[in-house]
């Protein structure tokens, strides 16, 4: 029986028990990083994250074992209060795929380390740690519902300048970080919208692929009639 007084070692050990070699073919559809995988969906590794509670010390026990059921159980059980910069870096500097810094991005925001962190990490040339900053301008968008629209807004110029960056998993993410500013309320859509259709005309490919993309969404009849004033 796992619980919060499980040792990183205890996780280990019932997470290989639950190894499912099926499972694991299924990942690798998806994009996912499969290498060290033991075949555990996300849903039943948060069931395992809510019944073991956090434990920062051990989340770093579990990371360092460089199994990817590990490292997510990791990134669900760290303490984001006890979270530095020093430490979020050191955890980017693993990253090897969309999922680990999707739900990384995630901890990041909520650890509210967005200032100290999205602007290096995007100026970082490796292609996970780039995503990670635009990851968290698409979390922070949508999460830190009080932050000032000026806070987003400031990011669009950090957005235009990746933008023709070409690696899958960057251009994936600095769209997804432009159209959730331009989804975030009706004061942010305009100057989401802006950069859009400019990157749109862009002569670079990859910006206006995300331009276009862009635009297609934040034209939307959805996304206009929930804009509404």
């Amino acid at each position: 029986m796992i619980g919060p007084a499980s040792s990183a070692v205890d996780l280990l050990a019932h997470l290989e028990s639950l190894r499912s070699p099926d499972t694991i073919v299924g990942m690798g559809r998806f994009g996912i990083v499969t290498e060290t995988a033991l075949g555990i969906s996300n849903p039943d590794l948060q069931k395992i994250a809510r019944a073991v509670k956090k434990n920062h010390g051990r989340a770093f026990e579990l990371w360092a074992s460089g199994v990817r059921e590990a490292r997510m159980l990791a990134l669900y059980t760290f303490e984001p209060n006890k979270l530095t910069p020093d430490e979020a870096r050191r955890l980017a500097d693993d990253f090897n795929s969309w999922e680990i810094v999707d739900t990384a991005a995630d901890l990041f925001v909520e650890a509210r380390l967005e200032s100290a962190l999205i602007a290096a990490l995007a100026a970082d040339p490796r292609e996970f740690v780039r995503r990670t900053a635009f990851a968290m301008i698409a979390g922070a968008a949508v999460h830190l519902k009080s932050e000032p629209d000026e806070v987003l807004l400031a990011l669009l110029p950090l957005i235009e300048a990746h933008s023709g960056d070409p690696r899958n998993f960057v251009k994936k993410a600095v769209n997804w970080a432009l159209r959730n500013i331009g989804k975030r309320n009706r004061r942010c859509h305009g100057p989401a919208l802006d950069l859009a259709e400019r990157l749109a005309q862009s002569a670079d490919k990859t910006a206006r692929w995300i331009g276009k993309d862009a635009v297609r969404e934040l034209t939307s009849e959805k996304i206009l009639a929930r804009l509404k004033p």
